[in-house]
């Protein structure tokens, strides 16, 4: 599974006040970090960027591509104008730069598709629609064929699309967890060769940071069961990228016998694996979700 970078982000404090401040250092050293730790892919995560996006944007592209020029880039903004001014000056990497994202939303998607054309960019099809979150998969679906089709017109094929079904807090919307399992099974059907994607750490948005690290951990493998191709994921989380790129095989082989309910007794696993087997439960709503369900 490919892994994408999240830290290069402006709500980092760290990273935040490099991007204010127009300083290369903390930025490039988290780029090298980030290359290191086996990302895929760098995102670069400007948030909203009404102010200066244009001008932010193009600069940090340059800034990154200044130390590393062989990983590629995600352009992730709210601004449509910054996501095109970093793309004017994106150096060539060995796969294309990727947007993220494009929302199913006539008025996003109508403006974001030419750009993606006119720079031969890949685009994360994000499943927000004009009503927000969708209630199930079949609403998932239904939005990733509106958006795929208008892409299809404009000749962007399946293959530069990343679709982004959406994750959600297990805390606060555990179905949601299941939902977006469901259509990532359903997504070879109604988007043959598209990717996949998801901001994985959006699963554990909430619950404490000790229980972070299993929550994404458990989700990415359930996720990569049912056909994820990648994650936006944590780069210090060694661990998460380990199980990734498949090092980690004894813990996918626990978290999918759990899904399928055939687990051994916790009391014959150490605990490492015991709490996977306990998370899968958590989030396939078997268990209902408490800030102390390892404990039990």
């Amino acid at each position: 599974m490919l892994c994408i970078g999240e830290s290069l982000n402006v709500m980092s404090k760290k990273i935040g006040k490099a991007f204010k401040e127009r300083d290369p250092k903390p930025i490039q050293e988290e780029a090298l970090r980030q290359r290191e730790k086996g990302m895929d892919y760098i995102d670069i995560n400007l948030g909203p960027a009404k102010k200066d996006g244009p001008e932010l944007m193009p600069w940090v592209v340059q800034t990154v591509q200044e130390v590393v020029d062989d990983i590629p880039l995600a352009l992730d903004s709210s601004n449509i104008e910054a996501i095109e001014a970093g793309l004017k000056v994106y150096k060539e990497t060995p796969n294309p730069p990727l947007i993220n994202s494009i929302m199913c939303r006539k008025e996003r998607y109508e403006k974001m598709i030419p750009i993606a054309v006119k720079y031969n960019a890949d685009f994360i099809a994000l499943m927000w629609g004009p009503e927000g979150l969708p209630r199930d998969e079949n609403e998932r679906a239904a939005l990733c064929v509106e958006l795929l089709y208008a892409a299809n017109e404009a000749g962007i094929p399946n293959e530069k699309i990343w679709v982004d079904g959406i994750v959600t807090p297990v805390n606060i919307q555990q179905p949601q967890s299941v939902s977006l399992m469901e259509f990532q099974k359903m997504l070879p059907d109604i988007a043959p060769g598209a990717k996949s994607t998801c901001g994985l750490s959006n699963v554990s948005n909430g619950p404490p940071n000790h229980l972070r690290p299993i929550l994404n951990q458990t989700f990415m493998v359930m996720l990569q069961r049912c056909g994820m191709y990648s994650v936006i994921s944590d780069p210090l989380d060694e661990k998460l990228t380990q199980i990734a790129k498949g090092k980690r095989q004894d813990i996918v082989d626990i978290i999918y016998a759990a899904m399928d309910g055939k687990a051994p007794a916790i009391s014959s696993l150490s605990k490492e694996l015991a709490d996977y087997v306990k998370t899968v439960d958590v989030i396939l709503g078997r268990t209902l979700y408490s800030d102390s369900w390892l404990e039990i």
